[in-house]
């Protein structure tokens, strides 16, 4: 049984409690919602909710199916693999020792980060990359201490043919 994960976005209408509406269906399957976005799109009437999960494949099916059926998801699509640009925006607040300063501006600057705030003993930088990236560079930073953390969730648009 392949238990990969699952990147499902959502056109939606923009009215309350439709988040609440497909969140539900994963808790009643008992299903974790890994990560999930949701935001207006340029139309304001329609928002774009993106969901990571880990289900069965089969359960997964199950789940779209009735997403479909709630009456304000305009469209629906399954992000996962190589077909979409995935994205994530991490906020890290990491200790930063006088004699570590250096090493943890050449790991932000390797990472494209941008500095948000600096103080004598913290550096707080906002990063964006895939989950990969994103993992990847709090493993580097772990070590100087991650004082604090806030990642977006995931973000997904098909490629354009």
């Amino acid at each position: 049984m392949k238990n990969d994960k699952y990147t499902l976005t959502m056109l939606v209408e923009n009215d309350p409690g439709v988040t609440a509406r497909i969140t539900g269906l994963f808790a009643s399957r008992g299903y974790n919602i890994e990560t999930i976005c949701g935001a207006p799109t340029a139309n304001p009437k329609m928002s774009r909710i993106t969901i990571t999960t880990h289900p069965r494949p089969e359960t997964l099916e199950q789940c779209i199916k009735q997403i479909k059926r709630v009456v304000n998801v305009i469209k629906l699509r399954d992000m996962t693999g190589e077909k979409a640009v995935k994205r994530e925006m991490a906020l890290i607040c990491v200790k930063a020792q006088p004699k570590n300063q250096d090493e943890i501006r050449s790991l932000i600057h390797a990472f494209n980060g941008t500095t948000m705030d600096e103080g004598r003993r913290h550096f707080i930088f906002e990063v964006c990359g895939d989950e990969d990236t994103i993992d990847v560079l709090l493993e580097k930073l772990s070590p100087f201490g991650i004082k604090k953390l806030a990642r977006s969730g995931v973000l997904a648009l098909y490629r354009e043919a």
